[in-house]
């Protein structure tokens, strides 16, 4: 017989790893020396979120790009929705892993809509703004920039369900009856 049903206490631990990897998503776009952009054609020019570099091969000519207010205020987003990702993540392993305190999920939440609303901006000021002062010939965004939009990502979801999960008390503590999704008799 197979029976399939949602375990939500399983929430109460999956949902701060989910937070986690957030984190060290955020961790590897921000220290990222090799570059959120590069050149395709001779792999010349490449640009991180702290400097550009130009040359070839073991030659290069490195340029903090902190000297634009863009580049500052990328930075700045970044940093702010890491710091509030990780109160978040302190939160949420309070409210679901030490005790179970329903009453700070809409909280975390919250804080997670908001590294979500900084992230965002930030990852669209970067390459809006490398476009219009840096750019000369064609550029590919590299891992390191997918990783700012996989922790972005990952804090809209997890910010769903933390809005989501006070309606689902009961689950969560073990008290209500499994309902079964699928059963075969």
């Amino acid at each position: 017989m197979f029976r399939c049903g949602i375990a939500y206490p399983r929430c109460r631990w999956i949902v701060p790893l989910l937070l986690l990897f957030a984190i060290i998503f955020d961790i590897i776009a921000i220290a990222a020396t090799s570059g959120w952009v590069e050149d395709e054609d001779a792999k010349s020019h490449y640009a991180s979120m702290w400097e550009q570099c130009r040359g070839r091969n073991q030659q290069w000519d490195c340029k903090s790009l902190m000297e634009f207010s863009w580049a500052q205020a990328v930075a700045a987003l970044m940093i702010i929705g890491l710091i509030i990702l990780i109160i978040a993540f302190i939160v949420s392993c309070v409210a679901l892993c030490c005790t179970l305190n329903i009453s700070l999920l809409p909280l975390i939440g919250v804080l997670l809509i908001v590294v979500a609303i900084l992230q965002i901006i930030a990852l669209i000021i970067y390459p809006v703004k490398f476009n219009d002062l840096i750019f000369e010939g064609h550029y590919y965004y590299t891992w390191a920039y997918g990783f700012g939009w996989g922790a972005t990502i990952l804090c809209i979801g997890c910010s769903v369900l933390f809005c989501c999960l006070p309606r689902y008390e009961d689950e969560l503590t073990g008290l209500a009856k499994t309902k079964y999704i699928y059963s075969s008799a």
